[in-house]
């Protein structure tokens, strides 16, 4: 068989070469001629699939190596009898580490203290969901809104997105829908950001069209909010260059590339496109997983605070930071090239591997003896470091206290 690839979907050669012929392409660049005489094609969020694409075409089966499939029109390819599979919760917890380094990283810019505070979470899904779990384990207090979820379970703990505006912090984790009562096109169009409590953060990982630019940039000049974190944008890759220099902290669609997101959602339609043309599945995840690069840290308690510490120790691991400082050279490239530049940050995205990969070991350091150290951290010490242990579990590490 004849596959066709994004080129971004780690090792889709390697893996899918025990399929068929794999021919890795630009996702931008995946067009009618490319795909006429595929029989697979395997792509990710920025190629749109459907009749345009694959009319003239004789591919049976699509797969997309991404949770979300909005770039998919599923209607035409089972009306088409083609094959799909895409990759759920691949990457939900890369884009759930994304927002838990990002509001640590707005917290220690804003000296906001997270603990205790309030975050409205829209899109109780597969990242939604995990992102729900982790703020609540770093005390704060979410809400929830998902009325699909609602519809469908009849559960009260999802509220009405009124609700949340009154919430320190609001997170966008929604599919991207154009109809409907559920539609989240503009979700966050001008009413929404002045129902916002003033002095709230926003950010929005989801799809870039959820939000309506507009209007948050007419939120953002009058200084209604105080922080803003975007790694999704409207009309990528040519994104608003106003925009990226308004907000706080500026991703190229990467929260979730994650290397083991990647391979794991690349394995997902791997075993997949197996299973419908009745194959053997000869790979699976551990075979492309690497080693870590930070398998282990060490880490002394005394004398910081917990939000320092855990910012600290994600850091080590996802220093967000970095990728808001390459985005912003996008502004300095000529406006012909800056779409080029923001697809190449993500083509080029270095290796993050996600928190479960890394064991932190909670210890003073120093050569004092033991029955010292022990002194030490007895009363609200101790109390503090199973906190800490805690917290980082809580978020995703592997933690061991040599202490006890």
């Amino acid at each position: 068989m004849k596959i066709v690839a994004d080129e971004n979907i780690p090792f889709v050669q390697e893996c899918f070469s025990s399929v068929g012929e794999v021919e890795a392409v630009s996702g931008r660049k995946i067009t009618p001629k490319v795909v006429a005489a595929a029989d697979v094609l395997l792509v990710r969020s920025v190629s749109q699939v459907g009749q345009d694409l694959l009319a003239d075409s004789k591919v049976k089966f699509v797969a997309t190596a991404t949770i979300g499939y909005d770039h998919v029109d599923v209607g035409f390819l089972r009306q088409k009898s083609i094959g799909f599979a895409s990759a759920p919760g691949s990457n939900a917890n890369s884009a759930a580490e994304y927002v838990i380094a990002a509001l640590l990283e707005i917290g220690q810019r804003h000296k906001i203290t997270l603990a205790g505070k309030s975050i409205g979470v829209v899109g109780v899904g597969n990242v939604g969901g995990r992102v729900a779990k982790k703020c609540a384990v770093l005390g704060m207090n979410v809400k929830l809104n998902d009325p699909p979820l609602q519809r469908q379970s009849g559960d009260s703990k999802y509220r009405p997105i009124e609700e949340l505006f009154d919430c320190d912090f609001i997170t966008l984790h929604t599919p991207l829908t154009f109809e409907g009562i559920d539609r989240t096109f503009h979700l966050a169009d001008e009413r929404f950001f002045k129902s916002l409590k003033t002095g709230s953060v926003f950010i929005n990982t989801s799809r870039g069209a959820v939000l309506d630019t507009r209007a948050l940039k007419a939120a953002i000049k009058p200084g209604r909010l105080k922080g803003v974190v975007l790694d999704v944008w409207e009309n990528e890759p040519n994104i608003d260059v106003e925009l990226l220099e308004m907000v706080d902290i500026a991703t190229p669609h990467i929260a979730g590339y994650s290397l083991d997101g990647k391979i794991a959602g690349m394995i997902m339609i791997y075993k997949a496109a197996c299973k419908y043309f009745g194959l053997e599945a000869e790979y699976d995840l551990e075979d492309f997983l690497p080693e870590p690069a930070v398998s282990e840290l060490r880490i002394n308690p005394q004398g910081r605070a917990e939000q320092e510490i855990l910012h600290s120790v994600v850091r080590k691991i996802y220093r967000i930071g970095n990728d808001d400082r390459k985005l912003r050279q996008m502004s300095a490239r000529p406006a012909g090239k800056r779409g080029e530049f923001f697809d190449s940050l993500r083509k080029n995205y270095p290796v993050r591997r996600e928190f479960q990969n890394t064991k932190v070991l909670i210890a003073t350091e120093g050569t004092e003896e033991k029955e010292k150290v022990d002194s030490r951290l007895r009363g609200n010490d101790r109390a503090k470091v199973k906190t800490i242990v805690e917290k980082l579990a809580g978020i995703g590490f592997k933690v061991a206290d040599e202490q006890k």
